[in-house]
């Protein structure tokens, strides 16, 4: 175990009000792509269109049986599995440390791991409803549908509930989280690079100094942390956990 770790362990064991800011660094080791990298989900084939241009509003609006082929192909995992990073947040939570997961994420694999807490800011994948009479389906009823998913109640369009590029965050949510980070004595940063706005300046209202942040790229934040690590996720969380013997 590095010195770095193990004085993320220290930390942790004088903490009691530690918030963990997610992106999707934290799912990469459970198999699902990020973003930005160059196996990322904007390198996928989008048909002709660029994938954070089919990931729109006005795009889902006008051509929706484009944006459900490239949503059903790229961004919905029905089959994978909560990875150590994941099972460890959720472990550091019922041991009273953690009171609170912010995440970027539309995975779902924080709660599946057993996470209560959990603030997502740009939705959640398995979650769906009707456009028209706001019926709710799960995302296998997505998966399985032919081609544009429709409710079987009054037959309009069912989308997710997933914030797409051009729509605005729920405030509520963005305020929830804005009071979490400000009031904790630790935040830790984990598989975001933190440029996607307006999720990534919440970090800004943490007035703390145990900032961590756990990343393979550099962040706009590095120069501010406490401790600084660029190792997979997985792999830190599992020696915190196992040093904390949680």
């Amino acid at each position: 175990m590095n010195r770095d770790i193990q004085t993320l362990i220290d930390l942790i064991s004088s903490s009691s009000n530690i918030v963990a800011f997610t992106g999707a660094g934290v799912s990469t080791e459970s198999g699902i792509p990020d973003f930005r990298s160059s196996a990322g989900i904007f390198q996928m084939d989008g048909g002709g269109f660029p994938p954070e241009v089919i990931l729109s509003k006005t795009f889902f609006d006008k051509y929706p049986d484009k944006f459900f082929e490239f949503y059903k192909k790229f961004m919905v995992y029905s089959d994978v599995k909560p990875n150590q990073c994941h099972l460890a947040l959720a472990k550091l939570e019922d041991a009273g440390k953690l009171k609170a997961v912010v995440t970027q994420n539309i995975d779902n694999l924080h709660t599946i791991a057993g996470s209560k807490n959990v603030i997502e800011l740009h939705g959640n994948a398995n979650k769906n409803y009707c456009v028209k009479c706001n019926k709710k389906y799960d995302a296998q009823y997505v998966l399985n549908s032919i081609a544009v998913p429709k409710c079987d109640s009054c037959g309009d369009i069912v989308r997710p509930d997933v914030v797409l590029y051009e729509e605005m965050l729920d405030q509520e949510k963005l305020y929830n989280a804005k009071c979490h980070i400000r009031d904790a004595d630790m935040v830790i940063v984990i598989g975001t690079s933190l440029v996607v706005y307006p999720a990534a300046k919440l970090i800004k209202y943490f007035e703390g100094d145990k900032l961590v942040i756990i990343n393979m790229a550099d962040t706009p934040f590095d120069a501010s942390a406490m401790i600084l690590l660029r190792q997979k996720a997985g792999e830190v969380m599992k020696q915190v956990v196992e040093g904390l013997k949680l």
